[in-house]
């Protein structure tokens, strides 16, 4: 099992950056998959960003080229950089993490991010 902590959100004004981070309590270093999913009331938790093992990340059309997700193997950490943030990326984020292929995934407690003026 695998706890996660997520920080970093906040108010932030149109156009600004935030970096959210996900804390794990255990080694990182081997876990197959981390992403960052977001949630506005009356939707589905949407994923924006993800990562598996070691590769580049994935991310939805609308957070292409101002999001980056990275991960920290020695802090055991888990990074979201949003860049040029928008009214409309307002949401609750979570960090989330398979621990192999096909294994059950592990939910932060969420981060609430949002944008504007």
């Amino acid at each position: 099992q695998v706890q996660l902590v997520e920080s970093g959100g906040g108010l932030v004004q149109p156009g600004g950056s935030l970096r959210l981070s996900c804390a794990a309590s255990r080694s990182i270093l081997s876990i197959y998959a981390m992403g960052w999913y977001r949630q506005t009331p009356g939707k589905q938790r949407e994923l924006v960003a993800s990562l598996i093992r070691s590769g580049s990340g994935n991310y939805v059309n609308s957070a292409k080229d101002r999001f980056t997700i990275s991960r920290d193997n020695a802090k055991n950490t888990v990074y979201l950089q949003m860049n040029s943030l928008k009214p409309e990326d307002t949401a609750v984020y979570y960090c989330n993490v398979q621990v192999f292929f096909g294994g059950p995934g592990y939910w932060g407690q969420g981060t609430q991010v949002t944008v504007s003026s």
